[in-house]
């Protein structure tokens, strides 16, 4: 931005003209652009400064119904310490989830794709694109070589990274075919490339009749949609068994699936009084259980209490009706299950390290979510954590405990940000009822409660030494 616009903006914007606005803004941008690649310098860096030893582990995304994890950049990227990526994402305003996502996209640019990282630093490539690139090569599947990624990062560059989401797939399973990297399903249209297939489908043998009377049917389709079917044949075969059916359970799952396919004629029997045992008041099996936590304010008038119209779910973290808790207690064939009242300004405590379910139940509805700086993980999955640490050998030594298990002594926090706490030089303190303040290894200070976080200042001295309990940092 030339000086003499930059005095003109100090007025105001109201004098412009429309150059001037087309210039200011397409300056406004270039600085955008230059700031988010000067970031990924900087990320790179702080991994440069922070690689694996003593007590930490490398880095890494846990993959979601899998024991491995997935490295948070590709092969021949440099590992880095899980716990410097907390305090980075604090700093920046993100949760560490989006902390590591920059830093492995920023590694990612920098080993694998080298081109298009320059292209990133010549101020040719938006930072956000190439971003989108390495996000695409640090988590296909199958895992992409040097070899391939480098291929990839040719044909990007080559194009200035202008290339849209279907393109750049079509790149990595280009790359995949190329490398021989994994070997392609022989049932795959060769046309589409075996990646773009969907192996959804049912298959019905009518040629294969067997001489029970019995076809065999095949299907794959989507977990939700097969766990959901499990469910209605399990439904199903429960209520023949409760309509007096002495049949085996395989051939009342198998009748069940037919059942789906046209009306339920299980009612009928049900109707000719066959099988009085069962779950709900007409007999039958509940055809719902599910476990929800809800939450509504209420108030006593006279003798009669009065819930709020709108209240919380746990489970997604949503609002909830009153009147769609009404029409699922209303439905004789849910089960519903309600708890008593848990008062969160009460203070609960117990002379053992383990946290009993009701002071459990109370820190969870307390906290909400784990209260770690900007992490939004559901307290219901969190560890719940002594904030000053339970001393085991207190009592046999004769000494007070240090950190007893009592409410205000307790938080919920996830797995990954409980062992950064027990682990790493970071430190917090409950200063009110759900309300915490977190200082970070170099000094940084920041609240948090069931509202959000906030930053409440940086540290004091600029040139901060290395906090103890952490490895020195490698430099170059």
């Amino acid at each position: 931005m030339s000086e003499a616009l930059a005095d003109r903006l100090a007025g105001g914007v109201e004098d412009l003209t429309a150059p001037d606005l087309l210039a200011s803004i397409r300056s406004a941008r270039e600085t955008e652009n230059r700031s988010a690649a000067d970031q990924l310098v900087l990320a790179a860096a702080w991994a440069d400064l922070h690689p694996p030893e003593s007590i930490h582990d490398a880095a890494s995304f846990s993959v979601p119904g899998w024991e491995h994890e997935e490295p948070i950049a590709g092969e021949g990227c440099p590992l880095v310490a899980e716990f410097c990526i907390a305090e980075l994402g604090g700093v920046l305003g993100t949760s560490t989830t989006a902390a590591k996502k920059l830093i492995g996209q920023a590694l990612e640019l920098r080993h694998r794709l080298p081109r298009l990282w320059a292209q990133v630093q010549a101020g040719r490539v938006p930072a956000w694109k190439a971003r989108a690139v390495a996000e695409t090569t640090i988590h296909s599947s199958p895992t992409l070589t040097k070899e391939a990624a480098a291929f990839v990062d040719t044909q990007v560059s080559a194009v200035a990274g202008r290339v849209g989401p279907a393109q750049l797939d079509r790149l990595v399973a280009e790359a995949i075919k190329r490398f021989d990297l994994a070997e392609p399903d022989p049932a795959a249209d060769p046309e589409d490339g075996y990646l773009h297939v969907d192996p959804r489908h049912v298959s019905v043998h009518t040629e294969d009749v067997h001489y029970a009377g019995t076809m065999k049917v095949e299907a794959e389709i989507d977990i939700a949609d097969a766990l959901d079917l499990d469910r209605a044949v399990a439904h199903g075969a429960a209520t023949q068994a409760a309509l007096g059916s002495t049949e085996s359970l395989n051939v009342r799952r198998a009748k069940a699936l037919g059942e789906l396919a046209r009306t339920q004629t299980a009612l009928d029997l049900h109707a000719t009084g066959a099988g009085t045992t069962g779950h709900a008041q007409d007999g039958l099996p509940v055809a719902r259980e599910v476990v929800l936590h809800a939450h509504f304010d209420a108030s006593t008038v006279g003798e009669q209490t009065v819930f709020g119209p709108t209240g919380r779910l746990d489970e997604g973290q949503r609002l909830v009706l009153l009147d769609q808790v009404r029409s699922w207690c209303g439905d004789s064939r849910n089960k519903v299950t309600i708890k008593p009242v848990i008062d969160l300004n009460t203070q609960h405590h117990t002379d053992v390290y383990q946290v009993p379910d009701r002071i459990r139940e109370q820190v969870v509805l307390r906290d909400q979510t784990c209260v770690f700086p900007r992490c939004s993980r559901p307290a219901r999955g969190c560890d719940i954590d002594h904030v000053i640490p339970y001393d085991p050998d207190a009592e046999a030594e004769g000494r007070p405990q240090p950190g007893p298990t009592r409410t205000d002594n307790l938080a919920c926090l996830c797995r990954g940000h409980h062992r950064l706490k027990t682990h790493s030089a970071w430190r917090y303190e409950m200063v009110a009822p759900g309300l915490f303040e977190w200082m970070s290894p170099h000094g940084y200070r920041f609240r948090r409660d069931r509202y959000g976080t906030t930053a409440i200042d940086s540290p004091d001295p600029p040139d901060r030494p290395d906090p103890p309990g952490v490895p020195r940092p490698r430099r170059r």
